[in-house]
């Protein structure tokens, strides 16, 4: 009998495969070990750190953001379903296809958001940095409602 068949501990039904293809051993992240990179499709100062999977590949992925004070995400959406969990500061976040302050909520630390794939939201780290934890299938995909947000088109050109 493989890894994957017979039934799990507790004698329900079948295993199932690991969470992340190939990785069957223990894995922990400290804090201290995260690497935080710059990524293109963020304001230049945001830093985007991978935790778990491959964002660009299809499976799960998990991964960090971190925004600095008055910093904003302008519209886009993500076509993959999101869970955002708030690690550290104020996360505001609001839906719409136009940047409007008055929509945005704020929530805490600790504090659990799920978006669906295709909603036009917007972020601004309106009182400090933030940093928010992605739990989401892959690929990820960001795309701006406005193109001209987009940072990874050089001074707003197409």
């Amino acid at each position: 009998m493989s890894k994957t068949q017979g039934t799990n501990a507790e004698g329900f039904g079948e295993m199932r495969r690991p969470h992340q293809p190939g990785q069957s051993a223990f894995k922990a992240i400290m804090q201290e070990d995260i690497d935080w990179q710059p990524f293109p499709a963020f304001p230049p100062s945001v830093r985007l750190a991978i935790l778990v999977g491959q964002p660009s590949s299809e499976g799960p992925y998990l991964i960090r953001v971190k925004v600095p004070g008055d910093v904003k995400l302008m519209p886009h959406i993500h076509p993959e379903d999101r869970v955002y969990t708030v690690i550290s500061g104020v996360f505001y976040i609001g839906l719409g296809e136009h940047f409007d302050a008055d929509k945005l909520q704020a929530y805490s630390p600790g504090s659990v958001i799920v978006l669906p794939g295709n909603t036009p939201h917007f972020h601004w780290a309106r009182s400090g940095e933030y940093v928010s934890q992605v739990t989401a299938i892959g690929p990820l995909g960001l795309h701006y409602v406005n193109p001209t947000d987009d940072p990874r088109h050089k001074d707003g050109e197409l």
